[in-house]
Formats: structure tokens, sequence, C-alpha cells
């Protein structure tokens, strides 16, 4: 699935939820993007561009989430990262079952 479509299915599936959605990629996001960027009030994508991978944004920004005793889901098939930024995560989802789900 292209880069750009990703993201639009992901904000389509957060807005079913009432959720927010950020997705991050390893490198640059789609437009060249390193960085955040707002897509809208619901969600934002980042590209870490080379100081970070996305693994160590995302256990960067769960530490950041949990410490303000905010919610949030995390999506990973990695069992690492699951163990890294997901202890705190309100829900975690497999990435296959969230491909099945945004397909």
């Amino acid at each position: 699935m292209p880069e750009d479509e990703l993201v639009d299915r992901c904000r389509e599936w957060a807005e079913e939820r009432s959720l927010e959605i950020v997705v991050v990629f390893d490198g640059t996001a789609p437009g060249g993007l390193v960085g955040e960027r707002e897509l809208d009030k619901r969600g934002i994508v980042a590209g870490t561009g080379r100081e970070e991978s996305a693994d160590d944004w995302l256990i960067r920004t769960a530490s950041r989430y949990a410490g303000e005793q905010r919610s949030y889901w995390l999506v990973t098939s990695d069992r690492a990262l699951r163990n890294a930024a997901g202890a705190a995560a309100e829900r975690t989802i497999g990435g296959g079952r969230f491909l099945r789900e945004l397909l």
C-alpha cells in the first residue's frame, strides 16, 4: 500500500473510532517530511529522519504519554517495541490485525 494511502486509511480508521492517530515513519514520511506535521485535528504524521528510529520515537512518545497519564493505543507486531512502549497502553493491536481493519 502506498504511504499516502496508508496515512489516509489510518486517519479514516481513527475517525470512525473517535481517536487521534499518530503515524510514524522511519526516515521520511510522505512528501519527504522529517519531523511532525498535523494532518488535521485528529492526527499527526511524523518522519524520524536520521536522528532516531520510528521505534525510538514511539518509545519516547509513549513514555511521555504515560507520564502525562494520557491514554494511547499502540499498533505493532514487534514484541520488543510492545514491551518498551506498550506497558501503559490502553490497548495494543498487532500490525497484521490492524492492516486487515484498514482494508
